[in-house]
């Protein structure tokens, strides 16, 4: 199920594992499982390819970092199967998302021996380029009545949607602000007038979705698959320069 209504919607280039997402859901819509059991999954799975990673099985850890991909979709899929939108299930996925980035740098950092600098330098273009997604892909899913789960400013904790606690909200949600508010911040001084402008185009969204983390992840497992490890975190850091270039588009172009 999209996020958008059929007439918005792109190709999102990181967004690749939706078919089978798609598959997983459905096999789970009349099960137990939650999308939080799906969320915690995809943990495991990216604890796999790290720990792949460093005993050199790289073809096992390159499965695992699509599967994590696909499982990060699939937690999404199955709340809107279900129809149990959650600010818990949003938290706790971010909240996973970022630590394990910084986790599988700190691998390619480990097994390529490189440079701490330049892995955090990665790491935080990694994460700028995830936020820049983000931000434009939520302004236009509330524009265009799509999704409403992610919204445009976290500056507090939402009210607990039914079905979930309003504590466990909290402390997510506190976590979750800690861990992402120098991104969104950034982002919306870089681009605040974003919000008035109207639906971005989806030539535009397209490009953008190489931004997006399950892209970032499908590189991450054609470079293993290469033995061109040494590459991710330099790529990582040039490509993150094509963020002014975006914000540019939208300031000047879409406008």
């Amino acid at each position: 199920m999209s996020k958008l209504p059929q007439e918005y919607q792109f190709l999102d280039l990181s967004d690749y594992g939706r078919f089978l997402a798609h598959r997983i859901a459905s096999g789970l819509k009349n099960t137990l499982f939650t999308p939080i059991h799906v969320t915690t999954l995809f943990i495991i799975a990216g604890l796999m390819a790290i720990f792949c990673m460093l005993n050199n099985y790289y073809g096992a850890a390159a499965f695992f970092l699509v599967l994590k991909s696909v499982l990060d979709a699939a937690d999404g899929e199955l709340s809107r199967l279900k129809n149990t939108p959650s600010y818990t299930g949003r938290y706790y996925d971010s909240i996973a998302d970022i630590i394990l980035n910084f986790f599988f740098l700190l691998t390619f950092w480990h097994i390529t021996e490189g440079s701490i600098i330049y892995m955090l330098l990665a790491f935080f273009g990694i994460q700028m380029q995830g936020t820049v997604y983000n931000y434009y892909y939520v302004i236009l899913r509330n524009h265009v009545n799509g999704d409403t789960t992610s919204r445009i400013i976290e500056d507090s904790a939402p009210k607990a949607l039914k079905g979930e606690n309003q504590r466990t909200v909290n402390i997510l949600y506190k976590i979750y602000d800690v861990l992402y508010i120098v991104f969104d911040k950034i982002m919306y001084q870089m681009d605040k007038k974003a919000v008035d402008s109207a639906p971005f185009p989806k030539w535009f969204m397209t490009l953008l979705s190489t931004f997006g983390l399950g892209f970032q992840l499908l590189f991450m497992a054609v470079m293993l698959l290469l033995r061109l490890e040494e590459f991710v975190i330099p790529v990582f850091i040039g490509y993150s320069s094509l963020i002014l270039v975006f914000v540019g588009l939208r300031r000047t172009v879409l406008n």
